[in-house]
This record gives structure tokens, sequence and C-alpha cells, in this order.
């Protein structure tokens, strides 16, 4: 804590810092309920996304073993060629938002090529879009718990170091002004009494 000045200049500063600090303090503890809550829904559709995921993969399993039957045919049948989002404010953090991807698709010769390959085409699909959302929610996660570990570090900040830092030198100041006064006091006293009596 930096030195002080005793004087009722000082203590009106020390007062108003107080004020300002004990203002600010419930609403950046706000801030961190809400990005606290926003993580957690954040997880939750990530872990909604993944189990989608396992749902797709499940009903995959049905059909994968005419995957084995050609390989080639198969491997780069659908690419991600980009990621549609979006922005949305939560709590003053600026995240990115899941909207859509776009895919490349192998060309097949659709009568040399079994009629699965239509459903490959769709499971792959879906699982690389989802795979892709859930890339984001982890991307948004990321952002808001930043942003989370700057706003507790300011409400300890204030809790721990600023409104202790501003009470002690209030304490201090009011005893040095009241020492002051009673000094003040006790000298007009003294010189009262020294006074000639007439």
């Amino acid at each position: 804590m930096a030195k002080i000045k005793l004087t009722k200049t000082e203590l009106k500063a020390q007062t108003d810092a107080l004020k300002r600090f004990q203002r600010f303090l419930p609403m950046l503890q706000l801030k961190k309920q809400q990005l606290q809550g926003e993580i957690a829904g954040i997880v939750q559709k990530a872990e909604e996304t993944t189990a989608r995921e396992r749902a797709v993969r499940d009903d995959l399993d049905r059909w994968v073993g005419l995957f084995a039957t050609d390989e080639e045919l198969l491997a780069g049948l659908v690419k991600v060629k980009s990621v549609n989002t979006g922005m949305a404010n939560v709590a003053g953090v600026t995240i990115p938002t899941f909207e859509s991807i776009e895919t490349d698709v192998k060309e097949v010769d659709a009568w040399s090529t079994p009629a699965w390959v239509d459903n490959a085409v769709d499971t792959t699909t879906q699982i690389l879009s989802l795979q892709c959302e859930r890339s984001i929610y982890q991307e948004q996660k990321a952002l808001i718990e930043k942003e989370l570990q700057l706003t507790s570090q300011r409400v300890n900040l204030f809790e721990k170091v600023k409104i202790p830092e501003c009470r002690e030198a209030i304490r201090k100041i009011k005893i040095a002004i009241g020492d002051e006064q009673t000094a003040a006091v006790t000298r007009g006293k003294i010189a009262k009494g020294r006074a000639p009596q007439s």
C-alpha cells in the first residue's frame, strides 16, 4: 500500500474510492456467476453433441461392414471445405457460434458404386458437422474461461486488496485526525491557562 497523507482531503479520496469499489464489486461477482453458468451450459451442449455423434456412429455400425469392401472408394469421400460461424456476445465476451459446414464430396460414378455410398456420404457429413460443432463449443469455453479468469482476478483484487486497503487507510486517517483534534484542544486549554488573568 502506498504511503497515505493523514489529511481530510485524503480521507475523502479514500472514502470515495471505497464506495466506488463496493459499487463495482457486486457487478463483477454477478459477471463471474454469469460466466460460470455459461461455461456449464457450453459443457452440456458439447456433451449433447457428443451423444448425438455417438448415436450416429452406433447407427453406422449396422452397415459399417460394407466399408471394408472398398476402402479406396471411401478414402477422402467427404472433406470439410469450410465451417460457417456467426458471432454472439456473452457477458461481454465475443464468441463464435456454429451454423453449418460446407463439404467437398469426392465424385464417384453412380453406376459403378454401391448404393450405400449415398448413405455413407450423409452419415459422414453428419459426423463431421457434429465434430465441427463440438470444436466451436470448445473454442467458446476457452474464450469464456479466459474472461472468467480475468473477472475472478478483479473480484479478488477488490475483495482482498483494494477494499481492505481503503478501510485501513480510512481508519488510520480518522485516528490521526482525531489525535490532531485532541492535541489542538489540549493546546488551546494550556494556552488559555497561561493567558494572563485580568
